[in-house]
């Protein structure tokens, strides 16, 4: 009988209110999984861990097809996007499961690849989590992470209200068990896990123009004042209604200053098990 203690619980902060998912729509595998693309040819398996919207997922079923993907995530209804988003793209080789990131056996094993998009940032043991993704690895197989490291992003121009956003979303995120600053720490949680070959890198998400910054401050407004993320902060008792929705009204006048800027830095790792 295994006898291992499950990691503690963790609470995801953005939940899943529709400006969350609209913000994960908007990825890709080319502006999200950058440092994994070289590394992909057709026929490769891939197991991806925190599917979410499936948009990555499936973009890597593409590019891998016949070989199989499979998006795994803990919430039903992403199982049932990433679904449905196959099943629209007309990409047979991708299924989705429903399972947890410590324990991937609901997906099967044996994989080339195991990738995780802005996933380990909400787990209270990350390492424990990438032990399991290195053992969902087949011979010679491939653990590849990327998170934002919260902390790092900056902005221009300053904003007081950006800078409380910022403070407020980082002791949310601890106070769920997560860990907001996760982009620095990949590196030592992989050597931790008994990762080897570590390779650790940086890449960004940029927002420039004005239909970017519209999009990215609208997206974080309605996220303060609708989503999980604002309901719990309040029910942590770390802000309240009032503040939410100055924080919002902050968010949407700084994204319609000229010469507004805004990047997101994150760490991406490479490594074998």
């Amino acid at each position: 009988m295994d006898t291992t203690p499950d990691p503690p619980a963790a609470t995801y902060s953005h939940g899943h209110h529709a400006s969350v998912l609209r913000s994960h729509r908007w990825r890709t595998a080319e502006n999200s999984a950058a440092h994994l693309l070289p590394h992909l040819r057709p026929g490769l398996r891939l197991l991806d861990v925190g599917s979410g919207a499936g948009t990555i997922t499936a973009d890597l079923a593409a590019l891998l097809a016949p070989g199989e993907v499979v998006g795994l995530d803990s919430a039903a209804a992403a199982v049932e996007a990433t679904t449905a988003l196959a099943a629209e793209r007309g990409l047979p080789n991708l299924r989705a499961v429903q399972g947890s990131a410590y324990d991937l056996a609901a997906a099967g094993g044996g994989f080339d690849v195991v990738h995780a998009h802005q996933v380990l940032q909400h787990l209270a043991d990350p390492v424990v989590a990438l032990r399991a993704m290195a053992a969902a690895c087949g011979p010679d197989g491939l653990v590849a992470v990327r998170d934002a490291d919260y902390a790092a992003m900056t902005w221009y121009p300053e904003d007081a209200g950006l800078s409380r956003w910022l403070e407020l979303y980082r002791a949310v995120a601890r106070a769920n068990g997560g860990e907001p600053d996760a982009g620095r720490r990949l590196a030592g949680w992989a050597r931790d896990a008994g990762l080897r070959t570590v390779s650790a890198s940086a890449s960004v998400w940029c927002f420039a123009t004005p239909e970017d910054l519209g999009w990215w401050s609208t997206t974080w407004a309605e996220r303060l004042t609708a989503s999980a993320f604002g309901r719990q902060g309040v029910e942590l008792g770390l802000t309240d209604a009032g503040e939410l929705d100055r924080l919002a009204a902050a968010w949407r006048a700084w994204g319609q200053r000229d010469g507004a800027w805004f990047a997101v830095l994150h760490g991406d790792l490479l490594a074998r098990p």
